[in-house]
């Protein structure tokens, strides 16, 4: 019996038979070498080669069809069909002469069993609606304007560089007139404007990939090259992704190699049989999310996926991609009981093919995008995420600490009362701080399916609610690791994320929850210009407790040191207790101030003020120094040495 993988092999035979004198492919673009390559899991500019590719003469075709009996172009660009040629490697190729942009095409496949089907080009650019196979021919020739953030993107988006990030779903941010989407190009102009004012660095962009079902958020894709057509064009998001690089915001996009949508125009069964997905059910279907998962024991799907990675970040200078649901790649067992999985070659649990495919996605574009980002939405305790392949890690820029997220909501859910038993929840995760290049994130998947808003998580009155939300913000930012906080959250929105709508935007009219946004904001410019909370997000040298065990009270205190030892002590009070005169040891004597307070009446707070502090020769926490402090009730404070 052949094994998945085993089709490389022969198609890489196979591309030899179509070498000419001159040891070139009689393919026309794709060479023997291509067809090596996409075999071996190693091409990762497949876009260049297959797909739709106009010229001044027509336009070409090609399509990965391997176990397809006949492939034809049809649709507006041939009226009467136009009949595909089968070359090496199981590719069908052929023209289209006088075919044009703007023309709308799909392929005919006659499957091997002699079903005929109609299929969406893998490598599509554009779609005419999301939910069919129609795709559009496009010119994607752009000057590019953004050249100054370009220059600069690797030192902004360096690990010792602030880095704050606004996620967002373009559908549902703000709507147009009658609830209408707003194109890429004017949600890039309102986006730059309110993200620049709020101070953020980045946003991150839900899956922007076609996907036929609104409501999977992106997350179930059919169109790997194409961005979405329900906001606009391809040159609509070049142009908005331009705008934020002229506003200085970097745009990261969330991209899904873990799994695909089964809608039958797209990959699924492409041909008549598994082709993209695995052909075993137990490394092919998703039982959580009902989808394909990639077969990355296949080259050509591998290289399929590097291509489709490599495509956003050139085509559309995408600065950073999100993988989505890493865990779920890493692990064959994951969300499948006993008879479910088939351990690998070894015995265990890894998906080996999956692993190295991660780690070639990561090896490229280090190398070929310098300074991208690349971050893993990992929820396992998997070692090495963020640590270089070449060292056995999977080459991750950054993971997300979900481990953190969980623990610190858990804990603000419960009753004040009773967070004294449940301290550990806060101070755990700097058991494990260092060990990875960590993001902070309060993402989409937190305030859905019922799970409430941010707000309304917390116990408590309106008030008290609100007060918590800034004490979490305010401990997040002045945690070790960037962050990211999901839209709506900068609103105190006490209704959960609902994407057939838009934010709540009639809250900025009441001042408590206007105050969460300028408290959002003072967090970002001081994230921004206290090298102490960014320079060493990833080394333990850039943080030290103060007390990390006064449950009694439930507050944590700490400093975070810049490379020069500078320190900031942050002290977080998660009760609706003041404690006055509160003694913390401290680094250096002398006078401090108060950077932030939460507590602070412009943010919505009481008003309560931690006081004159001034840090005396009195050992305290094993530090030589100290200070009292009045700690406000559900309030976090920052300060700083001044002299």
């Amino acid at each position: 019996m052949r094994r998945a993988g085993d089709l490389s092999q022969e198609y890489a035979t196979e591309a030899e038979k179509w070498q000419d004198s001159a040891g070139e492919s009689t393919m026309g673009a794709l060479t023997t070498h291509d067809l090596a390559a996409f075999a071996a899991g190693r091409h990762s500019t497949l876009y260049r080669k297959l797909g739709s590719h106009l010229d001044s003469n027509g336009v070409g075709f090609s399509v990965w069809a391997p176990r397809a009996r006949a492939v034809r172009v049809v649709g507006e660009v041939a009226p009467r069909g136009k009949s595909l040629v089968r070359r090496g490697g199981g590719i069908w190729t052929g023209r289209v002469q006088g075919a044009r942009a703007g023309q709308g095409y799909a392929y005919e496949i006659t499957t091997a069993r002699g079903r005929v089907e109609s299929r969406a080009d893998p490598f599509a650019v554009s779609f005419a609606e999301p939910s069919a196979p129609d795709a559009i021919i496009c010119d994607l020739g752009r000057r590019w304007r953004d050249g100054a953030w370009m220059k600069q993107r690797s030192r902004r988006q360096a690990a010792d560089r602030p880095i704050s990030i606004y996620e967002t779903h373009l559908g549902s941010w703000r709507r147009g007139p009658n609830g209408a989407f707003l194109n890429y190009r004017q949600a890039a102009r309102e986006l730059a404007t309110y993200v620049s004012d709020l101070g953020f660095t980045h946003v991150e962009l839900l899956p922007l990939a076609e996907h036929p079902f609104y409501g999977s958020w992106g997350y179930q894709a059919t169109g790997y090259f194409a961005p979405t057509c329900r906001y606009g064009s391809p040159q609509d998001l070049m142009a908005a992704v331009e705008t934020l690089h002229r506003a200085g915001i970097g745009v990261i996009l969330d991209w899904v190699p873990s799994h695909f949508a089964n809608d039958l125009h797209g990959l699924a069964r492409f041909g008549g049989s598994a082709l993209y997905e695995h052909p075993d059910r137990r490394k092919g279907f998703h039982p959580d999310w009902n989808s394909a998962v990639f077969n990355y024991e296949s080259g050509q799907v591998r290289s399929f996926l590097l291509s489709s990675a490599r495509w956003w970040l050139e085509t559309f200078h995408i600065d950073g991609l999100r993988v989505d649901a890493v865990a779920s790649m890493l692990y064959l067992d994951f969300s499948r009981d006993a008879g479910e999985w088939e351990p690998n070659e070894y015995g265990g649990n890894e998906n080996l093919a999956a692993i190295e495919f991660l780690r070639s996605l990561n090896a490229m574009v280090r190398e070929e995008f310098p300074g991208v980002i690349v971050a893993a939405e990992e929820s396992s305790s998997w070692p090495g995420v963020t640590r270089p392949e070449y060292l056995g890690g999977l080459g991750f820029d950054f993971k997300w600490d979900m481990g953190w997220m969980n623990d610190t909501l858990a804990y603000l859910r419960r009753d004040p009362v009773h967070r004294t038993f449940h301290h550990h929840d806060l101070t755990f995760r700097m058991l494990y701080a260092f060990a990875e290049r960590f993001v902070l994130a309060l993402s989409h998947d937190e305030v859905v399916h019922v799970k409430g808003s941010l707000a309304s998580k917390m116990p408590g009155t309106s008030e008290e609610r609100l007060a918590q939300l800034r004490l979490l913000y305010g401990y997040m930012w002045a945690q070790p690791g960037k962050k990211l906080l999901f839209m709506g959250g900068e609103l105190g929105q006490w209704s959960e994320w609902d994407h057939e709508g838009e934010l709540d935007w009639g809250l900025l009219r009441r001042s408590g929850h206007k105050g969460i946004g300028s408290w959002v904001r003072d967090l970002n410019r001081l994230l921004r210009d206290e090298p102490a909370l960014h320079q060493q997000d990833a080394d333990s040298a850039g943080f030290a407790w103060v007390d990390a065990d006064d449950s009694a009270r439930s507050v944590l205190s700490f400093v975070r040191y810049d490379a020069s030892r500078e320190p900031l002590l942050v002290v977080v009070n998660f009760t609706p207790e003041p404690w006055h005169r509160h003694r913390l040891g401290v680094p250096l004597g002398g006078r401090w101030k108060t950077l932030l307070n939460s507590d602070d009446r412009r943010y919505g707070g009481g008003g309560s003020r931690p006081g004159r502090l001034f840090a005396e020769a009195r050992p305290s926490h094993g530090f030589e120094f100290s200070l009292a402090i009045d700690v406000p009730p559900f309030a976090a404070v920052f300060a700083r040495r001044v002299g």
